[in-house]
């Protein structure tokens, strides 16, 4: 089975860029027809999807943070990194990566992904 783990900073200051990596083990980033995911959880509110990278490395992203947010990928390393500029206190939240076979709404739930990893805390402060 997949596993995925989320890596990164718990702390970054405002107007900075928010930079975090999933690592995946027990399967390709790269096998048909998979899209790896960046999902976000403030604190009292439901998830939000932010944006993938697909198995051929087309991105996605959810319009309302495309502006701000890059989704990149090494294969060598089979790791995809999410990269949100222009933080704010706002962005304070749980971040995790997952995987699904489609792409969720801006509003997911847990079962339109196969695997979660177990989320990073990251907190925007001075």
């Amino acid at each position: 089975q997949v596993q995925l783990q989320e890596s990164g900073p718990g702390l970054v200051k405002p107007s900075q860029t928010l930079s975090l990596t999933c690592t995946v083990s027990g399967g390709s980033i790269t096998t048909n027809y998979y899209y790896w995911s960046w999902i976000r959880q403030p604190p009292g509110k439901g998830l939000e999807w932010m944006g993938a990278i697909a198995y051929s490395g087309s991105t996605y992203y959810s319009p309302s943070l495309k502006s701000r947010t890059s989704i990149s990928r090494d294969t060598s390393k089979n790791q995809f990194t999410l990269q949100l500029s222009s933080v704010t206190p706002e962005d304070t939240a749980v971040y995790y990566c997952a995987v699904g076979e489609l792409l969720p709404s801006k509003y997911p739930e847990r079962g339109d992904f196969g695997s979660w990893g177990q989320g990073t805390q990251v907190t925007v402060s001075s």
